[in-house]
């Protein structure tokens, strides 16, 4: 009997309810939030007949903006990933003055509105900018064409490539790559075998929350980008364009493939992250 009652163990009471209940809200909060709204992109887009959903989105122009706004994301990702993970790496090894309002200033994309973010980077990089009049006498432009574009993209998509890294470099014991050169490992050898590898999930998080980021940035795009058809118009000015002129069929259409295409990317690289976990566990 007293064997009995020390296999049972009473549950403490808990705050948060029971599965059930948790589960539940957890659903419904999802489906109206995420995946209603997502399910409508859907049935809009099956009123459309197969030939005309193709030839919406296969569309000489929609093609080349699918190529301007992956393309320029993509670059921008990548800058982000590889300056994010040097600024994280400033602001945890290193102490200097104004440490604290950089680390703060860091996190500004988050809460300017984007915008305002699309003004104050064309007031600094048009023709006739702040930055942009110096360069500009050189046949350098750095406004209103695809080098804009990814300017903006660069902007809003830092944080995310510094507040990944960030934490785990804090997390990561100098002691190891002090036990790496008492063995006599170069400064690249420790950086390749040891530090590169404990970051790189965390690299590759950065890399796709600041690429989905930056595929659906509108508002601080089109300001800098000149939205010219062929040239620098994303795929978010071209559903708004649609939308419009009242082609919601049009608009939707474009909207699934955005939406599969990310869809598609975030689960590839989601696998590489832990891909990147196991080889770090074993």
């Amino acid at each position: 009997m007293l064997n009995n009652l020390k296999k049972f163990r009473f549950r403490e009471p808990s705050v948060i309810p029971g599965f059930g209940v948790t589960m539940f809200f957890t659903m419904f909060y999802l489906a109206i939030i995420v995946v209603i709204p997502l399910s409508g992109l859907f049935f809009q887009t099956a009123k459309v007949s197969w030939g005309e959903f193709y030839n919406t989105v296969t569309d000489e122009r929609v093609m080349h903006a699918y190529k301007v706004t992956f393309g320029c994301s993509l670059v921008a990702a990548l800058l982000n990933m590889f300056f994010g993970t040097m600024l994280a790496w400033c602001l945890v090894r290193y102490d200097f003055p104004f440490k604290k309002f950089i680390d703060a200033l860091i996190d500004l994309p988050f809460a300017l509105p984007t915008a305002v973010a699309g003004i104050a980077l064309t007031a600094l990089y048009a023709p006739n900018g702040w930055i942009g009049q110096y360069v500009e006498p050189y046949g350098i432009s750095l406004a209103f064409n695809q080098v804009g574009i990814i300017i903006a993209l660069t902007f809003i998509g830092l944080p995310f490539a510094v507040r990944t890294v960030q934490p785990v470099l804090e997390d990561l014991d100098n002691e190891i790559e002090e036990a790496a050169a008492s063995l006599g490992a170069t400064r690249l050898q420790t950086f390749t075998k040891i530090i590169f590898p404990h970051i790189m999930p965390a690299l590759l998080t950065g890399f796709s929350m600041a690429f989905a980021r930056a595929l659906g940035e509108y508002g601080s795009v089109i300001f800098i980008a000149g939205n010219m058809p062929m040239i620098s118009e994303i795929v978010p000015l071209l559903i708004v364009i649609k939308l419009e002129q009242y082609d919601y069929s049009g608009a939707t259409s474009i909207a699934v493939v955005m939406l599969i295409s990310s869809f598609i990317m975030l689960y590839i690289i989601n696998h590489l992250q832990r891909w990147g976990q196991s080889r770090i566990e074993k």
